[in-house]
């Protein structure tokens, strides 16, 4: 009797991952499976259940950041995740504590603000891109003017 809802539950769980493809149910579905096959051989359905839990947990802590890791290296960054890494040119003086700044990068003007709010960039100075905060760029000192100082 319960072997027909592990089974059951167990193809309903793997159909909303293949419709999701979001790596959500898998992990359950795979619990699932371990109790089917433990109803297969007469286990008492709190074993079942206790295994269902246990399996899914396990299946979800230890293997999903992997997953997510192998499945994420082929995403390509767009739009704004793009420019972290490229070099802007400053066209208004960044200065955090006067909460004023804009660079130019790749022929878009950005509002930007300095990763430390005691660094200022002078118009002209060339800046490299750290990060992204709403919709200002963050910026820092490029590598080698860092080292020379």
């Amino acid at each position: 009797m319960y072997e027909i809802f592990w089974l059951a539950a167990f193809g309903v769980l793997l159909l909303i991952e293949i419709l999701t493809l979001g790596l959500t149910t898998v992990w359950f579905a795979v619990g699932a499976l371990a109790a089917f096959l433990l109803a297969l051989v007469n286990m008492p359905l709190y074993v079942q259940v206790v295994a269902f839990v246990i399996v899914s947990v396990i299946m979800l802590i230890f293997t999903r950041p992997v997953m997510t890791r192998y499945l994420n290296k082929t995403t390509t960054k767009t739009n704004a995740e793009s420019l972290v890494g490229h070099r802007a040119r400053v066209l208004i003086p960044v200065n955090n504590l006067k909460s004023e700044g804009q660079v130019m990068v790749n022929g878009m003007e950005w509002t930007a603000r300095s990763t430390k709010d005691e660094v200022t960039f002078r118009k002209d100075e060339m800046v490299r891109i750290a990060g992204i905060a709403g919709v200002k760029l963050m910026v820092e000192k490029e590598k080698g003017e860092e080292e020379s100082l």
